[in-house]
């Protein structure tokens, strides 16, 4: 009677983790008998090589697969389990499969409480495929059964070649902490020479690529061979991690426990012949050797890695002195990036990119000139000022391109904490260099072209120190050539890198810093340019944006449109409004490309309300001369320029008063105050009775109430709608006024000329009345922006009413 040992090991039934093995201590001889022709199901398995005698656990998930074994089982019948090339392929082809597998025989099916499907399969013989007959509804092969071929009975070399790899299993099996200890008692009891070596091969923690390969070994001799082998490397490999786990172990405390991992990748190090340490400082001085530094800065560099090197690796201050270091040796000393001096090609570059801008675009060539020139000078501090949209940024990327050099930008708005700009001491715990030097790393050279973005937001903290005065230093051309942070510590110089600041309001800038920089005008577009803005630029981008650029010939933008979207869904100086409405059409096209609707040809004025909506702002927004006391005024915002009216009204009452509203500021409230005691004084000079004066109270409103309102441009506006109140008579159609009045009735210049006009023509004004001192002011703006418009100079009050009144 033949004596049969069942062993069970514990372990995963996932189909992708080790599995329970199970086998019978007896003959291996299994008598397979295959249906005719040798054509047999094909089960793959993922991670899994099944060993003749081997009972295992499959866990079945994919739906062919449910299908092959509950046929299978139904018949009584075999089939080929067969291993998976690579473990993630879902839905393997036969290219995906090994060729070699084993004939398994299903002795159960387990429906599993989590709702999965669990097999047990017990392998029988080898097979080899030979040819595929059938993929439907899953993979059927005609096989080729493999006997195994066994050494001689007296073979001397075999007995031994058992027992060691008995003992070296016994030996894994302790030393490993995840292969279950009744595996050495199994081992020991099993008799079987076979059944011992396929036992080992499926249980053991080898890869499925080394069990195809011990499978796939027809001399049981020769595999049993590749597994000491494969078992003796598993074995120095257990020795290896317990000697660093025990030297690791050894210098842990307390406190040390976080440095664990440390530990043990350096005693690794140490193992491969070297440290991370000194590798790390080797790398570091072939990096400073390699620098353009002076010899104040080399030697400053070569004692802070000597500090490093003496330093031990786990030291709490060796991460803070190697990023140090680190940030000494990326800083590009004494690197620049070559200028090109071709001034044709800079002119074409900055044309190309952007629209006017002529004031710039000369002073960037002319610095480029001098460079050519010279060969070397020190960089401008250049600040571009002008309301949202009008491409400040943007400018400085084409600075860059013009000049052959790299682009940093840092955004200064809301910051208010000075360490961002001089960096941080290194005593701090996350010490780091501030946005300049950063920025300087960034580029990887030292004469970048600088954008310090937003300099009118920048912030201040009593507590925090103020960035706007550390940013003196910066922009400073006497004194950024030894410019100091905080964190190198040494002097770096800045006066080659050109740096470009922008902003919207120059009257939030420090007066000191202002006076560093050289401010350019940006002013708003007219029509004109923002139609060939729109042309040239905004349309052609915005539909590369949407994937419609192909179609760029076949849709045209009509003249008549481009002007109906910026006069009636965009009120604004720049052009970043119209470059949203454009893509908001490009948007509504793409939708109906993608439905395959029929696109327009040529996108009409009368289109725009499908694509655009109602319009949002009516053009001719000038209210016209109809009422005596309302007067149209010119005004600046930050945003660019705009009209506004002022209207008087007169009340007879026994306590005459003069009432303000439209949420003023006090500089207007003084404006309304001074005008109205101008015009009392000067009454009979403008057929005022004085009586008027005595019984009447006025009451002077601007329009827009919830808007705040100040400044002193106001000041002939006011004066002269409470001089049309009074006499009665009309303001000339078509007049708009800007200027500040003194008590005797001067009238005094005031800014934003530029913005002021572009709000007058896109509001249907045609006069404008001026101080005579902004006459100088008029001929510095090109002809394009006061087409249309008639200007009349004035030195008085007096002169205002004789033009103004009708």
């Amino acid at each position: 009677m033949k004596k049969t040992n069942t062993i069970f090991v514990s372990g995963n039934t996932a189909e992708s983790d080790e599995f329970i093995p199970l086998i019978a201590d007896g003959d291996d001889n299994f008598q397979v008998e295959l249906p005719e022709g040798n054509i047999i199901p094909i089960l793959p398995l993922r991670n899994i090589v099944l060993f003749p005698g081997i009972v295992l656990p499959v866990s079945i998930g994919r739906k062919k697969s449910l299908r092959l074994i509950k046929d299978v089982y139904k018949k009584e019948g075999f089939l080929g389990a067969i291993a998976q090339k690579e473990i993630n392929v879902e839905e393997p082809e036969i290219k995906d499969l090994h060729t070699t597998g084993t004939i398994a025989q299903i002795l159960r099916i387990l429906e599993m409480p989590d709702g999965s499907t669990t097999v047990i399969l017990q392998g029988k013989k080898r097979f080899n495929i030979k040819d595929i007959v059938e993929s439907n509804p899953y993979w059927k092969a005609q096989v080729e059964l493999i006997d195994d071929k066994k050494p001689v009975k007296n073979d001397h070399e075999f007995k031994p070649l058992i027992e060691a790899i008995k003992d070296l299993a016994s030996k894994v099996i302790k030393k490993s902490g995840n292969i279950a200890p009744e595996n050495a008692f199994a081992i020991k009891n099993i008799e079987n020479n076979t059944f011992l070596v396929n036992f080992i091969c499926s249980n053991f923690n080898i890869n499925v690529k080394e069990k195809q390969e011990l499978l796939q070994i027809d001399d049981l001799k020769l595999r049993s061979y590749k597994l000491l082998e494969v078992l003796t490397e598993e074995y120095q490999l257990l020795e290896i991690k317990t000697s660093i786990q025990s030297k690791a172990k050894k210098g842990i405390d307390q406190q040390q426990r976080e440095y664990y991992l440390q530990q043990q990748m350096k005693t690794i190090q140490d193992e491969l012949g070297g440290s991370a340490q000194e590798q790390e400082i080797k790398e570091l001085r072939a990096k400073a050797s390699k620098k353009k530094w002076s010899d104040n800065v080399k030697e400053i560099v070569n004692k802070e890695i000597d500090k490093l090197e003496r330093l031990g690796q786990h030291s709490s201050d060796y991460s803070v002195q190697s990023n140090y270091v680190q940030t000494l040796i990326d800083l590009p000393w004494n690197e620049y990036s070559k200028d090109n001096f071709n001034l044709k090609r800079a002119q074409k570059v900055l044309d190309r990119e952007h629209f006017g801008m002529e004031k710039v675009k000369e002073r960037i060539l002319e610095h480029l000139a001098v460079l050519k020139l010279k060969g070397n000078m020190k960089s401008p501090i250049i600040c571009l000022y002008g309301p949202p949209g009008v491409g400040k940024t943007s400018l400085g990327k084409s600075i860059a391109e013009s000049l052959g050099r790299k682009y940093v930008r840092v955004s200064l708005g809301g910051l208010n904490d000075e360490a961002e700009i001089r960096g941080h001491r290194r005593t701090y715990i996350g010490a780091m260099p501030g946005r300049i030097i950063d920025g300087i790393k960034k580029a990887g050279t030292s004469n970048p072209v600088f954008i310090l973005d937003e300099i009118d937001k920048v912030g201040s903290d009593s507590f925090k120190g103020d960035p706007s005065s550390a940013l003196l230093e910066v922009l400073d051309p006497e004194q950024n050539v030894a410019f100091h942070d905080n964190y190198i510590d040494i002097d770096y110089d800045l006066s080659n890198v050109m740096f470009v600041a922008t902003a919207n309001d120059l009257n939030t800038i420090s007066r000191p810093l202002l006076d560093r920089m050289e401010l350019i005008d940006i002013s708003g577009y007219i029509l004109e340019e923002k139609m060939e803005i729109a042309k040239k630029f905004l349309i052609p981008k915005q539909m590369e944006n949407h994937g419609i650029a192909h179609l760029a010939k076949e849709i045209k933008f009509p003249n008549s449109t481009i002007e109906k979207i910026i006069d009636s869904y965009t009120r604004e100086s720049g052009v970043r409004q119209l470059d949203k409405q454009i893509a908001k059409i490009m948007r509504k096209l793409a939708y109906k490309l993608a439905l395959e609707e029929e696109l327009p040809k040529e996108i009409s004025p009368k289109d725009l309300k499908d694509l655009l909506g109602t319009e949002v702002y009516n053009r001719d927004i000038y209210q016209g001369n109809e009422y005596p006391g309302v007067v149209t005024g010119l005004a600046w915002t930050p945003v660019g320029g705009e009209i506004l009216f002022i209207e008087t009204s007169l009340r007879h009452s026994k306590t005459p008063k003069l009432t303000l509203t439209g949420n003023l500021g006090d500089v207007m409230k003084e404006s309304a105050t001074l005008a109205l005691e101008y015009i009392h004084a000067h009454a009979q000079d403008f057929g005022i009775d004085e009586k008027v004066f005595e019984e009447t109270s006025i009451h002077l409103h601007v329009p827009e109430g919830a808007t705040p309102k100040d400044g002193p441009s106001a000041g002939i506006t006011m004066a002269t709608s409470i001089a049309s109140a009074l006499t009665g008579k009309k303001v000339k159609k078509g007049l708009a006024m800007t200027g500040e009045i003194t008590l005797r009735g001067k009238v005094l210049p005031v800014g934003g000329i530029k913005e002021k006009i572009l709000a007058a023509k896109r509001s249907g004004i045609t006069e404008i009345i001026l101080c005579k001192d902004n006459e100088k002011d008029i001929k510095e703006i090109n002809e394009l922006y006061i087409k249309g418009l008639t200007f009349h100079y004035v030195d008085t009050v007096k002169d205002v009413l004789k033009i103004a009144l009708v």
